[in-house]
């Protein structure tokens, strides 16, 4: 199957990020979840099979299952020519690698904030932890280990980067940024939506250790837009192999860091191509993370 790494569409472009492209289709968009992967903040010149397909069945999986906790920018995921010349300008045909891995949804105005919620320490508040006693600069409990549960998930935003790393924000900046009750309501929402998908996946056998989510105003309405609760926007964990006190393996592109890491890369562009047994092992971990979510092997549109 060939990996979708570019598109081309005969619709004007809306915006073009790292692993996904979005075009204009009347009032709406059209997102594309490429196969495109980054890492240290380089996009790689190898895709990962199936990597959008994925993404995009998780987001509208779960843009469905949360619902009922705040209405969502999504319109309809893509899964046949029929519903894409429901969009289609002239009903022009539109090529069948979107099948599956693009959504069409409305157009938001976007909050330029990441909503980070934290259930386990990891990442970036582990090493601010070990440093100072501190997450997002709040005081935290004493003595705690290495992806260690929380006492409560915790709400830990950063601003929204459109290049360069996004920087934390605490309660007062957030505030400052968007004001006092869409900075309430930011972290609250998020807070309900992570502690719903950590409840639920759980059973599953997955643990959700954070995720980031990003929200948006349409007709002056809060709603949830992007992608939700993804291997790219979430560390996901095999709850069966959980053990606190060091890094856990993640559903997500650890084998590419760790490649990439150990092939002596400066980390800058351009990124060396990714062998074939590592570009495999990471489909694998994104496949195993839909299945485990949804119940479903995922299917494969182009075959």
């Amino acid at each position: 199957m060939a990996i979708v790494l570019e598109t081309s569409l005969k619709l004007p472009l809306f915006g073009k990020g790292k692993v996904r492209d979005t075009y204009q289709v009347g009032d709406k968009l059209l997102i594309i979840a490429t196969d495109r992967i980054s890492a240290f903040d380089v996009v790689l010149p190898t895709g990962i099979p199936d990597k959008g397909i994925v993404l995009n069945q998780i987001s509208a999986f779960w843009f469905a299952k949360t619902f009922h906790l705040i209405n969502n920018h999504m319109i309809e995921s893509v899964e046949s020519r029929r519903a894409l010349l429901k969009y289609a300008p002239g009903k022009r045909p539109l090529p069948d690698y979107l099948f599956g891995r693009s959504m069409v949804v409305l157009k938001a105005e976007r909050i330029p904030v990441e909503c980070v919620v934290r259930g386990y320490i990891s990442g970036s508040a582990w090493i601010e932890y070990k440093k100072y006693g501190t997450i997002n600069k709040k005081k935290a409990p004493a003595k705690l280990k290495e992806s260690q549960e929380l006492p409560e998930p915790i709400f830990t935003p950063t601003t929204k980067a459109d290049a360069g790393h996004d920087v934390p924000l605490s309660q007062k900046a957030l505030a400052n940024l968007v004001g006092s009750d869409t900075a309430r309501a930011l972290e609250e929402k998020s807070i309900m939506l992570y502690t719903f998908a950590r409840d639920y996946a759980i059973q599953r056998d997955i643990i959700i250790a954070d995720t980031k989510f990003e929200f948006g105003y349409h007709d002056r309405e809060l709603i949830l837009i992007d992608e939700v609760l993804t291997p790219d926007s979430s560390r996901f964990w095999d709850a069966s192999e959980y053990r606190p006190g060091h890094s856990q393996p993640s559903y997500d592109k650890q084998f590419v860091r760790d490649w990439l890491i150990a092939s002596g890369w400066n980390m800058k562009a351009p990124a060396p191509e990714l062998p074939s047994d590592i570009v495999e092992a990471t489909a694998e971990r994104y496949r195993d993370a839909y299945m485990l979510l949804t119940g479903r092997k995922l299917k494969n549109v182009f075959s």
